[in-house]
Order: C-alpha cells, then structure tokens, then sequence
C-alpha cells in the first residue's frame, strides 16, 4: 500500500512538474529575444541592436531602411498586441475579437470615418517618398516579426488572427490621435443644453467671452432642436472608449524650453511631459536609432517609424495638446417628404450613404449605414435609436485636410534648424500640437501646429451649429504663419500647457483649453530672473504639485463655510483647509477634503438642472474646471437653487450641504477619524491592462496601485475626474523628460511602468516603482554611455537567399 501511495505521489509530482515546465516553456516562448542572432529578409547589411538595463534597443544599421525595418521589428516583439489593439479601435474592429460590448466603440469610430479615410489617404501616399519609404520599412519588420513568432499571449487567450499591418493601420491610428483630442464631442452637447434648455443666466459661469469668435447663438429652430438624449449619449460613448478598449487617450501636456541666457550650462535646456492615459503597456516606446548621417533618441507611438517626441546632440522637442476647436457638431433637418435629404442653405441635398459590416465575435455581423452630409459625415449611425429623425453631423479638419502627418514628423525628426523645424511643424494639419523645440546652437522655438478653420462671422463653436444656415460652413483655412508661434523670445524662455493661446497676428483661436493656473505656475516660476535652470531644478517644476487653483475656489467659500462648520472635529478639519498651501503630497489631508468638497459642490448645485446623464457629462469637461472658480466668487448664480425644492437655496444653504457630503462620505470610504484621510490613501495609480477588467486576469496583467502624489491640474498632474473618493489617478505625465543641451547625452527621463508590455518579462514594470516617487533615469546617446550600459546584444543578419 505505501509502495501505491508513493507511485501516486510521484506521478502527481511529475505531473505538476510537467505543467510548470509546460507553462514556464510556454510564457518563456513569449519573451522577446534581447541576444544573439536572427535573420530579416530585405536587409541589405546586418544591424547591430544593443539593449540597456531598460531594454531600451540601441539599433545601429548602415542605412535608413535597415534601420526602420529593425525598428519595427525590435518593436514588434515588445508592443505587438499594443499594435494589435490600436489599429483594432482606430478601425473599428474591436468587437470582433472582444464581443458584443464593444460593438458601441466600434460604431463611433466607424461613424467618424477613419477607415475609410485612412483606405483613401494610404492609397494616395507617394511610395518613393522618404517618410513613407521609412514606414514601409518598419512595417515590414513588424510583419516578420508576426509571422516568424508564435503570437503574444493575449492573443491565445482571446483569440486573435494574425494579420499583416499595413500603411491604412498607421494612417488610421494617427486619426484616433486626432479624435482624442476633440474635447467637442464631450463639450458641445452640455454647453449647447445649458443655453437651450436652461438660459443664458446659466451659462454665464462657464467663462465663454474669452472665445473671441462672434457672439451667443439664440435658440435653434423647433426643426432642428437637438435630440438631448442622443447628444448625451455621444457624449458618454467619448467617455467609454479608454475604458472599453484600453488603449490611452490623449489629454494634456506640459513642456518648457528655456535659453542659454538663463540656464547653468549657457546652452539651452528643454522639459516635456505629454500627459496621457495610463495603461499597460504604457503609450511610448523608447529607441536610439544610428545610420550614416541620422541619429535621435526616440519616443515611439505604435505602428509609427518616426518619433513623436525626440532629442540627439544637436536638437530636441516636446509636444503638447493645441487643444484648438478642430471639430463642429452640426443640426440638421430631415425634407419631411424625402428622409434622405436635408436642408442645407434654403435647399434640400442628398446625403451620401454607404454600408459597412462590423464583424461581433460570438453574435451575428451587425450592419451599420453611414451617411454623409454636405458638413461631413452623421452620427445618427453610431445612436440610430436615440437620435432617430433629428441628424446630427460633423466637421472635422482631420477628414477635411491633406495632413501629411507622416512626412511632418519624419522631417521633424531630422530638424536641426530652426527654420526646418518651423517647416516641419507647418504640415501637422490635425490634430492640433503645440511643438516645442530647442537646439544646440541656442534657439528655442514653438509653433501651433494645426490647420484652423476660418469661420463665418458670429460663429461660437463651442456650440452645436445650424446646418441651415451659413454658421455651419468654413470658408477656408488661415495660414500656418497667423498661428501661435514665437522664436527666440527676448524674455529667455517659452512655456505651453494646454492654455489658451495668443498669436501676434490678432488670429482668435477656439478652442476647449484647459486651466491657466498649471501654466500659470510654470510661467511663474520660469519667469524669474534669479533663478538659473538647470536639470535639477526642472526636474523639481515638473514634480511641482502646486497651482493657485484651490485658493480661487476656496477664497470666496472660506467665509461662508467659517459660518456653517460648528462641529469640533470638523471645524479642525475646515481649520486645517482654510490654512492649506494647495501641495497635493500622499500625506496632506486638505487636498482630499477639498476634491471630495469640489465633487458635492458640483453635484448640489448643478445635478438637479442637468439630470443624470448630462450631469456625468459635465463632469468629463474642461468646461467645468473653468466653472467652479466662478460658481464660487457669485453669491447671486441662479445655479445655487435647488429646483426640485420649493425653497430657493442660497450659497449659505448649498455650501452647508456640500460640507456635511463632504464629510460623511469620507468618513464611510477613508475611516471616522481625518487622521486616515492622507492623500495617498485616496488617490491611487494602477496601471491596467486591456484585459485585466476581470478576475483573476487583474492580478497578473495590472501593474499597482501606487500611492501617488499631484492631482488634477498642477504640474504633476496625476489626474482622476471630478467625481467622489477615493480617485482612481486616470492620466499623467506619459513620460518626463529632460534635455540639456550642454550635455544632451546627460538627458533625463522615465517610463511609467516599462518597456516592454510582454507578461512577466523582466522589463513589464521595471520603471513604475520610480516613476511613482518621481525618479529619472538616464537616456544614453553618447556611444561610450551605450556600450558601458549594453546588458545584450541582437544581431539582425540579411536572410540567406
């Protein structure tokens, strides 16, 4: 008997032993090759990729086509299902590997025509041109990849073919770039309901004079009144998208270039840090490339050979949000005798409609009819049933303009003077960037970069316009030199954070800008003459956790709230508030009672006129950052009126009910004593995985969470929405960087959490502890820095004919 017992055992052993190696073998089969050698056809010499302690790949080739074709192909290895995802969503391609509940994302994108402009633009690039000779290359390095290696995990788990990536991929996924910049969809539709719907009393705390374009639309004909409930639902499906798909939106940015004339070094310095949605693997992959004549330190986004941030010894740039109003929503009205014409200019035109088939793993095909109006494409196709009858079309420049998005960014990567730069710069169409440049040489240059619509006289875009009248038409587009720009500016530096700009042409620029308080403290500290900059003090700005913001909600309410806060421990909570310096660091209390307190703010005074649906909407606004402050100083806003009450509330009444909201849900979230409300325990980072939304997938594919410092709209900008505690941080600094150009070799930076996005590589999450606490590493350049710092080498050999 214990000769049969011990049998079993060891069998059961051997089993176990077997499935661990079976499953070691398999996740191991998965990891990208770092050493020895491999074989590329088409490369005409070998190419040299060294990888450093960050697996970041130093790729050494003779020529530019070998160079982009080990780029893609190094890429592929460690970001394919990343490439699969994107051009999944930019496509409009989702459900068909992921179900039924993303046919929504996929009607949106399918609506906002990226397929089918990214098959017509791709169709009509010039092959023999460098930029799209370049990216052929590299897509052909990522389709060897695929199709010599057994497919990344997430793709046997889910079930994904593969299938080749082409120039329509990379074109389509520049236009979900261009998408998750247009804060219109989001905007508009709760602007537009707060004038039609509420009044003009209510829109005056939403700050709109300062858009210099006309003057208050009057309420839209009864034929072409907006369907709310339509419009709200575009609203939220633009909110659903990263949650759905996973793949990161695009939501702000800092960057800052300073001259020689103030930094240590007498060179110029330059800082940027794009802030986009936080995800696994996180949006930017980093790559030295070298050739005969070319050299960058790049920051890579998928499916694209040329960097969209980058420096080398010579030069370097950054990158922020123009955030410029490129998109209008447009009403339309329906000939009551033929639904497939609408009024446009006193006539009635044909809409333009054609058919697509979205493919729904597990669930029949769903067919979707698009239209076209004389102002673009409808989105009664993605909302058919809530929409119905009452059109609602869109202008887009991305759809509207040549964009020769590629060859900017491939001669912005090769920019080493100014006037290549300012050239480079001038062919981004959409979205809108602002690109922030600096040399060695000692200039420092920027430029808004998009093509702006120039509109008829009294349009205000921020809301959705009639498309029976002329305010829906654009009558061309203005200049690239009447745009934002400056150049060596006597002042010694230039900043850009997504605030509203001014051009010295007089030009009026729409648009959805963020606070000025994030650029406003950078502006702040830059512009003072005793300090000399240097990496160490930019390293500090950008980790910098503090605006004026707070003071300009709280200020007007302090008083106020002295009068309603009687408890004990409250009133020790409400002292500590009223003596806070506006720093968001993991062990502040104030800054959590004050977010909590922005949140029931809000919700008193706004739910109740706006309803559920729109209420979220606003809360997904930059509208409503620039609301609050003034809410707060007008003691007389029809806003403090609760309307489902006969009483009229005053700001007293509905101050003293935001505190008490305050605190009770903070003590049923966070605990009864303030002692356990620290920041860091409320405002946590995890970055997530596409399929981690489930258990026990979250466990490996999730990387945190991470107490983590900053908040919404400072500098570290650690952003979650307005919403109650604890705050989930939604989007940051995508990375940080830091370059001066007295030793660019020295340039700092950081990954949020890794390199790689292959599971249980070693380089998955290798940067997130540091990126946590604000840690930098460095960006070797410099050739000695690189071979002290190889960790492996590949070798790509041509393949053997």
């Amino acid at each position: 008997m214990k000769l049969t017992l011990k049998i079993i055992a060891g069998l059961l052993l051997a089993l176990m032993l077997l499935a661990l190696g079976g499953g070691f073998w398999y996740v191991s089969s998965k990891w990208p090759q770092r050493a020895g050698e491999l074989s590329l056809t088409q490369l005409s010499a070998p190419v040299s990729v060294r990888y450093d302690e960050r697996g970041v790949p130093h790729i050494k080739a003779s020529n530019e086509a070998d160079l982009y074709r080990a780029l893609g192909y190094v890429h592929a290895q460690d970001r394919l299902f990343q490439m699969e995802m994107v051009r999944r969503l930019a496509q409009g391609e989702l459900a068909e590997v992921l179900g039924p509940k993303l046919v929504k994302v996929d009607r949106l994108f399918r609506t906002l025509r990226l397929r089918e402009h990214a098959a017509k633009v791709a169709a009509a690039l010039d092959p023999q041109s460098p930029a799209v000779k370049a990216q052929l290359a590299y897509l052909d390095g990522v389709n060897q990849y695929q199709a010599s290696h057994p497919a990344p995990m997430e793709f046997d788990l889910i079930g994904i073919p593969k299938r080749p990536f082409t120039l329509a991929d990379t074109v389509a996924v520049s236009g979900y770039l261009a998408y998750s910049f247009a804060a219109a969809f989001k905007t508009e539709p709760v602007l537009t309901y707060v004038r039609d719907e509420l009044g003009a009393d209510y829109l005056h705390i939403f700050d709109l004079e300062w858009h210099p374009l006309g003057v208050l639309n009057q309420q839209p004909t009864a034929a072409a009144k907006p369907d709310w409930q339509g419009l709200a639902q575009l609203a939220q499906a633009s909110r659903e998208v990263q949650d759905l798909a996973g793949v990161p939106l695009f939501e702000g940015s800092n960057a800052w270039a300073v001259s020689g004339q103030r930094s240590s070094s007498g060179k110029p310095l330059l800082a940027g840090d794009p802030h986009i949605g936080f995800s696994v693997p996180s949006v930017w992959y980093e790559a030295h490339l070298s050739a005969p004549g070319f050299e960058l330190y790049g920051h890579f986004q998928a499916l694209n050979s040329s960097a969209l941030l980058g420096h080398n010894s010579q030069f370097g740039w950054s990158l922020t949000m123009f955030q410029n109003d490129d998109l209008d929503l447009i009403s339309l009205r329906i000939n009551p005798n033929n639904p497939n014409q609408v009024g446009h200019l006193g006539e009635w035109v044909d809409l333009q409609t054609t058919q697509e088939i979205i493919k729904v793993k597990d669930a029949k095909p769903v067919t979707l009819t698009l239209q076209r109006a004389p102002q673009g494409p409808l989105l009664n196709s993605a909302f058919s049933d809530s929409l119905g009858d009452k059109p609602l079309a869109m202008w887009w420049a991305f759809l509207e303009t040549e964009n020769p998005v590629l060859d900017a960014f491939y001669e912005l990567n090769r920019a080493n003077t100014l006037p290549k730069a300012r050239q480079a710069a001038s062919k981004i169409h959409a979205p809108g960037l602002n690109i922030v440049w600096a040399s060695a040489d000692g200039d420092i240059g920027y430029w808004a970069a998009a093509k702006l619509p120039i509109r008829a006289a009294g349009v205000r875009p921020m809301f959705i316009l009639d498309g029976e009248e002329e305010e829906s038409d654009k009558l061309g587009f203005y200049r690239f030199s009447d745009n934002p720009q400056e150049e060596n500016p006597p002042r010694g530096y230039i900043v850009s954070a997504n605030q509203q700009p001014l051009a010295s042409s007089g030009l009026p620029v729409a648009g959805y800008y963020n606070l000025h308080d994030r650029a406003q403290a950078l502006e702040d500290r830059l512009a003072d003459n005793t300090i000399q900059w240097n990496a160490l003090n930019s390293q500090s700005l950008q980790l910098s956790t503090q605006t004026a913001y707070y003071w300009r909600v709280l200020k007007p309410l302090l008083p106020v709230l002295s009068e309603v806060v009687r408890d004990p421990l409250e009133r020790s909570v409400f002292d500590s508030l009223s003596l806070w310096d506006g720093q968001y660091t993991p062990l502040n209390i104030p800054p959590t009672v004050f977010t909590q307190f922005l949140y029931e703010l809000t919700q008193a005074t706004m739910a109740d006129e706006l309803g559920e649906m729109q209420f979220k909407n606003l809360l997904g606004t930059r509208a409503l950052d620039l609301a609050l402050p003034r809410l707060a100083e007008d003691a007389e806003s029809v806003w403090w009126d609760n309307v489902k009450t006969k009483k009229v509330e005053s700001r007293k009444d509905i101050v003293a009910v935001a505190w008490r909201a305050s605190i009770a849900h903070l003590k049923e979230t966070l605990g009864k004593s303030p002692n356990d409300w620290g920041w860091g325990r409320a405002h946590t980072l995890t970055h997530k995985h596409p399929l981690a939304s489930q258990w026990p997938l979250d466990w490996f594919f999730n990387v945190g969470p991470f107490e983590m410092p900053g908040g919404r709209e400072v500098p570290n900008n650690q952003s979650t929405a307005i919403g109650p505690a604890p705050w989930a941080v939604a989007y940051g600094p995508s990375t940080r960087r830091i370059i001066d150009f007295a030793q660019p070799g020295q340039a700092r930076g950081i990954n949020p959490v890794g390199q790689s996005g292959v599971l249980f590589d070693r380089h998955y999450q290798d940067q997130a502890d540091a990126y946590a606490v604000g840690g930098y590493v460095q960006e070797y350049l410099i050739e000695a820095d690189v071979a002290a710092n190889t960790r492996s080498i590949l070798t790509l050999q041509p393949a053997k004919r």
